[in-house]
């Protein structure tokens, strides 16, 4: 059993019948009447997003969710296919299933795919990931004031924002719960 007080974002638990994910949350302690817990939960079968408040001291049982560590082999259409190292099975998963940060993730990397009972319903990418730099225009000395940025296209073809030092063909490191830049690689 988890208390809503102890809300965290990625807790997992069983609410009238279905499995809700925690993605954000807050701990809100008005001037007057009693403290409530503001959170954004993701229904972790249909993916469906809702807005609920609890009362902290509202306890709810705990979902076990399977993390099989596999890895990512190729896109096909809207399916993501997946290879579990152990038996050597392919799994193919819906574009839907994936989270923004999935963008950071090319072939060949270890990803962890998130089940319960047996139903996929997400993949949570490697937290930070070395990619290179394939498109970013040049920084011009002079053009900072403090932490100035450009923007630059990934090997992915995902878009982040850089610091005016790093040009094309640059292998960067990024933490993939934000998607922002960390340092080269």
């Amino acid at each position: 059993m988890i208390s809503a007080g102890d809300f965290r974002n990625g807790v997992t638990f069983d609410m009238d019948g279905d499995v809700y994910q925690i993605i954000e949350f807050q701990h809100v302690k008005p001037g007057k009447g009693a403290a409530f817990v503001r959170t954004k939960l993701r229904n972790v079968i249909s993916g469906a997003v809702t807005d609920k408040t609890f009362n902290p001291s509202d306890k709810y049982p705990t979902a076990f969710i399977e993390r099989r560590e596999m890895e990512y082999l190729y896109q096909d259409g809207d399916l993501h296919y997946f290879m579990d190292n152990e038996t050597y099975e392919q799994e193919p998963i819906d574009s839907h299933k994936m989270d923004d940060n999935f963008k950071f993730v090319k072939e060949n990397m270890i990803c962890k795919v998130l089940s319960y009972k047996g139903v996929v319903f997400g993949v949570e990418p490697p937290t930070f990931v070395e990619l290179k730099i394939t498109e970013t225009e040049p920084g011009f000395k002079g053009d900072t004031a403090t932490n100035a940025t450009k923007p630059a296209t990934l090997e992915t073809g995902a878009q982040i924002r850089v610091p005016l030092f790093i040009d094309e063909g640059t292998v960067i490191r990024i933490d993939t719960r934000t998607g922002e830049y960390m340092e080269r690689a």
